[in-house]
């Protein structure tokens, strides 16, 4: 038996989708432990590509099961949309979908707030760069005591009741923020669609935290999927922009009701450069051409927005606190085709503030310090092994794992599920 957690070691969008993939054929479940549908995994298997939202990366791999965490805010027409698309796939037709009951839902009104705050932000400067898919005001009423679970879409009159509730308290958010208060027939309509929504999803409900202690009691292999990236995440990250819910490895065990004692082993991934979206500090950030040629060769627009991620060099100073984070043992390295053709690669190796190197992000503006590798061509699709990438690229590798302080399980040379050089298996 093995539970093996995978997380976003910096801001995310480090490809998890493709490593979870990979990771799923020697898993039996994978539980996705966090988020909502402000996260967009794209897998790439044999040409073909498929986004996910809510859906764990593992659903491309029939009869394994995929279990949505009771610490995750599920937007419920999104989901049954990817169960449609992944069923038109011949993917989720076996039952292997598993949504827990508590997971908290997000109705219209979160996504109204949401997109409401964003547009009065924007006014002062002060946008956070959400989504606007309701992932934060969801939380919020978590947090309050005021959310709606699963299981309140399979009781209509408790619903109807919490619905009501929280109206009442977000009529007048609602209007400072310059919006119109939903009529009485908007939010019926709301109502009857959830309920609609529920019924339709009833059949994948059940109790996801008993479900997964079980599979790891009977010594079955476990892979947890994380949600954004450790400098996202509510308490550690770069506060206030940031996500609403944990995005640490410890957030696994929160979200499926285990202990931290089942956990094996924990898996980061990191994109050969480093990107961001939304606001929020990005010291290494590219501008003009140079962040352009990355954008474009890496087809950095996001999963879910398609907004434009920005980009810069690889952080390693955030890498370090990512690992310190969520105690990573192994490092998967994306998309190191993506800096193929270049005629030299930096990375950050520390920033410089008041006369002192630090090998970790402040909180204050501080200079980065540079380390330069020379470049190199297009790497081998059909790499196997570390010997077969061009000597600057085995050399930029070895420098990553070194100044980060973390082997690599596995790097990526391309999109696609076999360009990928497997240098140890994470459930053995």
């Amino acid at each position: 038996m093995s539970v093996v957690i995978v997380v976003g070691a910096q801001w995310g969008d480090e490809g998890k989708g493709k490593v979870v993939d990979l990771f799923t054929e020697r898993a039996d479940t994978v539980v996705r432990y966090g988020g909502g549908a402000n996260a967009g995994h794209t897998l790439v298997i044999d040409g073909q590509k498929l986004v996910t939202h809510l859906v764990p990366s593992g659903v491309c791999h029939p009869g394994k099961a995929c279990v949505l965490g009771d610490g995750m805010v599920i937007d419920p027409h999104t989901l049954l949309e990817e169960i449609s698309e992944c069923q038109a796939r011949g993917l989720l037709t076996r039952g292997e979908l598993l949504i827990g009951l508590g997971a908290h839902v997000i109705l219209p009104y979160h996504k109204l707030i949401d997109g409401l705050r964003e547009d009065h932000g924007a006014k002062r400067g002060k946008a956070i760069g959400t989504t606007r898919r309701g992932i934060g005001p969801a939380y919020e009423m978590k947090a309050a005591r005021k959310g709606v679970r699963m299981r309140d879409l399979l009781r209509p009159e408790r619903l109807r009741a919490q619905v009501a509730s929280n109206l009442d308290d977000l009529a007048p958010v609602i209007t400072h923020l310059g919006g119109q208060v939903p009529s009485k027939a908007e939010v019926d309509k709301w109502i009857d669609d959830a309920l609609v929504a529920g019924e339709k999803l009833r059949p994948h409900t059940g109790d996801a935290g008993r479900h997964v202690a079980k599979v790891i009691g009977e010594g079955k292999h476990v892979l947890f999927e994380g949600a954004q990236g450790c400098l996202l995440d509510l308490d550690h990250g770069t506060y206030p922009y940031v996500t609403s819910s944990s995005t640490i490895a410890a957030g696994a065990c929160q979200s499926a009701g285990i202990g931290p004692t089942m956990i094996d082993s924990v898996v980061g991934i990191t994109k050969a450069y480093a990107t961001r979206v939304g606001e929020g500090p990005f010291p290494t950030e590219l501008h003009g051409e140079e962040g352009d040629r990355l954008r474009n060769a890496g087809g950095e627009f996001g999963a879910t927005t398609g907004r434009p991620r920005r980009c810069g060099w690889l952080d390693l100073p955030a890498l370090r606190m990512g690992v310190r984070l969520s105690g990573m043992q192994s490092l998967a390295l994306t998309k190191l085709d993506v800096l193929a053709g270049l005629p030299e690669v930096s990375v950050c190796d520390a920033y410089k503030l008041d006369g002192k190197e630090l090998d970790e992000p402040p909180t204050d503006p501080a200079e980065p310090i540079y380390v330069r590798i020379p470049g190199w061509e297009k790497l081998p699709s059909n790499a196997r092994s570390i010997d077969d990438l061009p000597a600057p690229a085995r050399s930029y590798v070895q420098t990553i794992s070194q100044m980060a302080g973390v082997p690599f399980c596995l790097v990526s040379v391309g999109p696609d599920r076999s360009e990928t050089i497997r240098l140890t298996d994470p459930f053995a």
